[in-house]
C-alpha cells in the first residue's frame, strides 16, 4: 500500500468508499496498519504539543512595544525591498499585523521540535528533492517549490509533512535547511484561505525567529535560530525565489 494512500487515511480525505477499501486492506496488512497506529500517534503528540499555542487569544503576545518596533522596521523593510513590492509591504505592515499568526506559531513550535532531531529530521531527504516536492505538492494541492538557499549557505536536508491546524485544512509542508557549521532553518508552508498578499512579518520566541507572509493561496514562514538580520536575508532571498 502506498504512503499517500496511508497518510489520505489518516487524515481523513478519502470519500466512504476508499476509505472502506483502504481499511479492508489494513486489516490484511499487519505491517501497514502498524504505520497507520504511528501516523495517527504522531498526529496526536504534535496536536498535544501545538494546539495550546494556537488556541490563545493573543498567541504571538504582542506589545506595544514590539508592535512600536514592527512599525520601525516596516518603515526599514522599504528601503530595501526592490520595485513595486515597496509601496505594498509598507502599506500592509500593520494592517495585517495578526493576520498569519497560526503560521508563526506552528513554524516557530516544530522547527523547536525537529530542528534539534539527529537521526530522523525529516521524512524524506534532499537526495529524494524530486519525490519530496512532488510527494508535499500533492498532498497540499497546490505546486510547490523547495527554493536553493546555497548562496547564504544552506543546503536542503528534506522535508516532511505536518497535520493540518485544522481538519477541514490541508496539511501542511516543512522543508529543512543546514549549513556547514549544522546549524538549521527552516521553511514552513500552508494553504491560505485568505487567498491575498500581505507584507513580511516578524516574531520570535527565545533564541527563535520567524518570518512570515502570505502569498497568493499559500503562506510561508522561516524559523531560525540566527540573527533576525540574517534571517530577514534569507527570507527575502526565499520569497525572490518563489516570485521571480
Amino acid at each position: 500500500m502506498d504512503e499517500d494512500s496511508l497518510h489520505a487515511y489518516v487524515d481523513r480525505q478519502l470519500g466512504p468508499e476508499a476509505l472502506r477499501a483502504i481499511e479492508e486492506e489494513l486489516s490484511r496488512d499487519p505491517e501497514a496498519a502498524a504505520r497507520v497506529r504511528a501516523y495517527v500517534a504522531q498526529n496526536e503528540a504534535l496536536h498535544e504539543l501545538f494546539d495550546p499555542a494556537l488556541l490563545e487569544p493573543h498567541a504571538l503576545r504582542i506589545d506595544t512595544e514590539r508592535h512600536a518596533r514592527w512599525r520601525r522596521w516596516g518603515g526599514l523593510a522599504a528601503t530595501l525591498v526592490l520595485g513595486s513590492v515597496v509601496g505594498y509591504f509598507a502599506r500592509d505592515w500593520v494592517e495585517q499585523t495578526t493576520a498569519v499568526a497560526p503560521i508563526a506559531n506552528v513554524a516557530m513550535y516544530a522547527h523547536t521540535a525537529y530542528v534539534p532531531e539527529v537521526r530522523h529530521p525529516v521524512e524524506v531527504a534532499a537526495n529524494e528533492q524530486q519525490h519530496l516536492v512532488a510527494w508535499l505538492s500533492k498532498r497540499l494541492s497546490t505546486p510547490l517549490k523547495a527554493p536553493s538557499l546555497d548562496s547564504a549557505g544552506y543546503q536542503l536536508l528534506g522535508g516532511r509533512l505536518l497535520p493540518p491546524t485544522d481538519w477541514s485544512e490541508a496539511p501542511l509542508a516543512m522543508l529543512m535547511y543546514e549549513n556547514a557549521q549544522g546549524r538549521r532553518l527552516t521553511l514552513l508552508v500552508k494553504r491560505e484561505s485568505t487567498n491575498r498578499t500581505t507584507a513580511f512579518r516578524f516574531s520570535e520566541e527565545g533564541t527563535t525567529r520567524v518570518f512570515y507572509w502570505i502569498d497568493g493561496p499559500l503562506g510561508y514562514a522561516l524559523a531560525g535560530d540566527i540573527p533576525r538580520d540574517e534571517l530577514q536575508t534569507i527570507a527575502r532571498l526565499v520569497y525572490r525565489q518563489l516570485n521571480p
